[in-house]
């Protein structure tokens, strides 16, 4: 059984940073593709950033040059830096790992940006 959890979300002011981070456990070896998604109240869940086992990366255009990405394959974990955050950048991150064919996802974690 696999278990995606994310942790260190919270409430920063605009101009803000904070970071990311989601752990895979469970039987498996390797993750495939990592991820974050972002699903703001009666929104759609949208992608923010993914990244590749051999560490590809691809971002929203609205989080590139302020989010970075990253991952620790020893770990199975996935780490999203965010800075200079946006009232808009509001909304529940969810972690999504793809093990063996299969997407995970955690239950998310909330970031809340003020004005």
């Amino acid at each position: 059984q696999v278990q995606v959890v994310e942790s260190g979300g919270g409430l920063v002011q605009a101009g803000g940073s904070l970071r990311l981070s989601c752990a895979a456990s469970g039987t498996f070896f390797n993750a495939n593709a990592m991820g974050w998604y972002r699903q703001a109240p009666g929104e759609q869940r949208d992608l923010v950033a993914t990244i590749e086992n051999g560490g590809h990366t691809n971002y929203a255009d609205s989080v590139k040059g302020r989010f970075t990405i990253s991952r620790d394959n020893t770990k199975n974990a996935v780490f999203l830096e965010m800075s200079r955050l946006k009232p808009e950048d509001t909304g529940r991150y969810y972690c999504r790992a793809n093990i063996m064919a299969r997407d995970y996802w955690g239950q998310g974690t909330q970031v809340t940006v003020s004005t």
